[in-house]
């Protein structure tokens, strides 16, 4: 009998059933995840976790199987879910609405904690506009509730994660951070990935970066606000911040720019960049040692919408999330909590393709010789640049836009 003459009510209960034959482990204690965490145990104990730590903090532990990015034998694969950076077009991530909100609230979080953000900068070099950026980015200056168990999705990331190696390392340095008495393990909150607390820290990058900049001694980016944003200020200075440096120039593009420079390896001191033809927006003078500064230039939507000449610091918050949206979402951000506009051009329309797509675009390009870095199906700044080298030898237009048209060149062999 053909699906459809089944009643809905028998559809229903067929389903249930397959899904209980195919997946009986789920609702039965999982002696293997079990083992799993026993196993860690070595580890832990040479990394000065105590036993009492480890068995209070591990017994009743469970996996979660319902997080993402899991590889899982014998089930569909969960899949990375969509991250904003990566697949949403820039109009719809960087709306202008949600940074003036996130502005608003900073300028009054700047008032607030001035003097800890005068000390900040003072030691670190690092302006407060920034890391307030960060932090309203990252959590929306800690209203945003981080939704999962973070002991559990870093044991079940270290049991059948994609990065398993890392989350074994994580898993060990967040059972520390609880016996140091740094969080409990209510407090221990994550995103699926693991990441906690106010602005967003691995447990292993806490250990690197962290300050307790309120002399509690713990570092404590749960609930202590000037930890938290001194321990974001110690990550940029660590990855390479610059004292005195802009993120990023909004700058006008000449006509005819050629895309294909749009990589971190082509710089060119900023004054080169202006007497190629581009142009600062709003008439903006820059001081001699600006001028002198190496820049790279960026074009988020190809030879659409808004261009960049991006400085070293760029790239340092770019480390602190790998996306250019997000670094462009926290620039600006700063900018309008020191009482900076919105973007002078604005976003073109432009649609994004599925990141199925992009990733055969990568392949592709990857076998012509054109593109050498990761195929992970996100249109960065290599893949733009590499796409706008496939149309110059398609003799297509050349607009370093991942589009349908593009993809059908592709796939006709053009």
């Amino acid at each position: 009998m053909a699906d459809t003459e089944l009643s809905p009510a028998v559809r229903a209960i067929f389903v249930v059933a397959l899904s209980l034959v195919a997946w009986p482990a789920a609702a039965a204690p999982d002696s293997a995840f079990t083992q799993f965490i026993a196993s860690l145990w070595p580890e832990a104990q040479q990394a000065g976790v105590t036993r009492a730590t480890f068995e209070a903090q591990t017994r009743g532990l469970e996996p979660d199987y319902k997080l993402p990015d899991l590889l899982l034998p014998g089930r569909p694969q969960t899949g990375a879910p969509a991250q904003a950076e990566f697949v949403q077009v820039p109009a719809d991530y960087l709306k202008d609405a949600s940074i003036a909100r996130l502005a608003a609230e900073g300028q009054k979080l700047m008032a607030k904690y001035r003097d800890t953000l005068n000390a900040i900068e003072k030691r670190f070099g690092v302006p407060g506009s920034i890391i307030l950026a960060i932090w309203g980015r990252e959590t929306d200056f800690g209203r945003y509730t981080l939704p999962y168990d973070g002991l559990r999705v870093l044991a079940t990331q270290a049991y059948v994660g994609r990065r398993k190696d890392q989350y074994r390392g994580e898993f060990i340095e967040a059972l520390k951070l609880i016996q140091n008495g740094d969080v409990t393990r209510a407090q221990l909150r994550t995103s699926w990935g693991g990441a906690t607390g106010l602005t967003q820290f691995l447990p292993s990058e806490l250990g690197k970066h962290g300050v307790d900049f309120d002399g509690d001694g713990h570092v404590n980016i749960w609930t202590s606000v000037p930890d938290a944003l001194a321990s974001a200020a110690q990550q940029l200075v660590n990855k390479g911040w610059q004292r005195g440096v802009r993120w990023a120039y909004e700058v006008h593009a000449p006509r005819g720019v050629d895309c294909t420079q749009g990589v971190p390896e082509v710089t060119r001191p900023i004054s080169e960049w202006l007497r190629a033809g581009f142009v600062p927006v709003r008439g903006l003078k820059l001081s001699p040692t600006e001028l002198a500064q190496e820049a790279s230039l960026l074009q988020p939507e190809g030879i659409y919408g808004p261009s960049f000449l991006t400085t070293k610091n760029y790239f340092v918050i770019k480390e602190y999330n790998f996306s250019d949206l997000y670094v462009l979402f926290v620039g600006n951000l700063s900018d309008r909590i020191m009482g900076g506009q919105s973007f002078e051009t604005p976003w073109s329309a432009s649609t994004q393709l599925r990141s199925a797509d992009v990733e055969a675009m990568q392949k592709n390009m990857t076998r012509l010789g054109l593109y050498s870095d990761k195929i992970d199906g996100k249109a960065g700044m290599k893949t733009r640049a590499a796409l706008g080298a496939y149309q110059k030898s398609a003799g297509i237009k050349v607009d370093c836009w991942p589009s349908e048209s593009v993809l059908r060149a592709m796939q006709a062999g053009r």
